[in-house]
């Protein structure tokens, strides 16, 4: 990956999302300025209290009620439309990864409750997908939040077993029988108790992939995990 400062080199000094002229002062340390990263819709309570899903709830929230026990909370920072999403794009299909950077400067209030027993682990990619891409966006943010927390990534301790289709048009149902058994743990030694896990992801959708991440923890031993992402989606109405 090309370091910061050939990057800033080789790009231009404007908004990677709107392509306005940068400040002095955006474009010492972001690919975004601070109208686009303003026009960012915060995710806002009420929610559910374990998934994140800012809905009102009557009774067990049926997004989460199958996850496994050791998740204890999932946080989305923004939803992902307009400028958000086209933030997401640059980052995972545009070729800019310090972009990741911008995002988790708004992922920063979502630190989960933990002390310094805990690391952040982000969810993987399978090979061939990292090798397409030539880096793990989730594992951008993931070490951008670890600088901002001190928190260490582990950034090799699970892994994707398969690749699985892309989940854009499934059902909340099938996308959990199409990522299951999907990721592995690498290391089993490094997972203990009193270590708190935070999952850390670009997009929410329903969850099944940081669900499925989080169940192959907790068979390896995990007894704390919390998941974090940049941006939440829309659930689409699959009645």
């Amino acid at each position: 990956m090309r370091s910061s400062a050939l990057e800033q080199l080789l790009l231009p000094a404007e908004c990677a999302l709107c392509h306005g002229l940068l400040g002095e002062r955006d474009a010492a340390d972001h690919l975004t300025c601070a109208v686009c990263r303003s026009r960012f819709r915060a995710v806002r309570p009420p929610w559910c209290a374990r998934c994140g899903q800012p809905e009102p709830h009557f009774g067990p929230c049926r997004l989460c009620a199958e996850w496994p026990a050791a998740l204890l909370t999932v946080r989305s920072a923004v939803w992902l439309a307009d400028a958000a999403q086209r933030a997401v794009y640059a980052l995972k299909y545009g070729g800019l990864p310090r972009i990741a950077d911008d995002l988790a400067l708004v992922m920063t209030t979502l630190r989960p409750p933990a002390d310094e027993t805990a690391a952040l682990i982000p969810i993987p990619l399978a090979p061939q997908r990292l090798k397409t891409r030539g880096y793990n966006q989730s594992e951008l943010l993931a070490r951008a939040l670890a600088r901002k927390w001190r928190i260490p990534v582990l950034s090799d301790l699970l892994v994707r077993t398969r690749e699985t289709p892309t989940q854009t048009a499934l059902t909340p149902g099938t996308r959990l029988a199409n990522v299951a058994g999907a990721f592995n743990v690498r290391r089993v030694a490094c997972i203990t108790p009193h270590v708190t896990f935070v999952l850390v992801d670009d997009v929410f959708t329903t969850g099944a992939t940081v669900a499925e991440a989080a169940r192959a923890l907790e068979q390896a031993g995990a007894t704390t995990i919390h998941a974090v992402t940049f941006a939440r989606a829309v659930i689409p109405d699959f009645t």
